[in-house]
């Protein structure tokens, strides 16, 4: 009598039905993934102007007019404005259309102290000091 080698239709579709399951779960997590990543960049580039801005501040005693004033980046890849905000703040808006709302960073000229808020956006893509 001779054996056969190989799998049986089963196995096969049980095997698929494993993997379907596991990219049920993986794809929706990789998309929050990439979304937290597209913020951390806005977070990246107002983090950038702390220092630059503390600097204009302390020698004019005024905010800057705008970003470029102080050497800033005013776009990213998936940042698309950066900008200055009312009184001493920064705004970075976002290209992604998932990513609704904005990223502020204000700046405290009595404590010295810089304070990251956010307007409209899913908790899950800030990083914790936002939220």
């Amino acid at each position: 009598m001779k054996t056969q080698k190989g799998f049986t239709l089963i196995e096969l579709m049980i095997v698929v039905a494993i993997i379907g399951i596991l990219a049920a779960v993986a794809i929706p997590a990789y998309t929050d993934y990439l979304r937290r990543a597209k913020v951390a960049e806005g977070v990246g580039l107002l983090a950038g102007l702390k220092t630059p801005a503390e600097e204009y501040y302390g020698s004019k005693a005024a905010w800057p007019a705008a970003v470029t004033t102080i050497g800033g980046k005013t776009k990213g890849k998936y940042t698309s404005t950066v900008a200055v905000g009312t009184g001493t703040q920064f705004v970075a808006t976002f290209i992604d259309t998932n990513i609704t709302g904005t990223l502020t960073l204000t700046y405290s000229t009595t404590t010295k102290n810089w304070t990251c808020s956010h307007t409209s956006m899913n908790p899950a893509y800030l990083p914790t000091a936002c939220k």
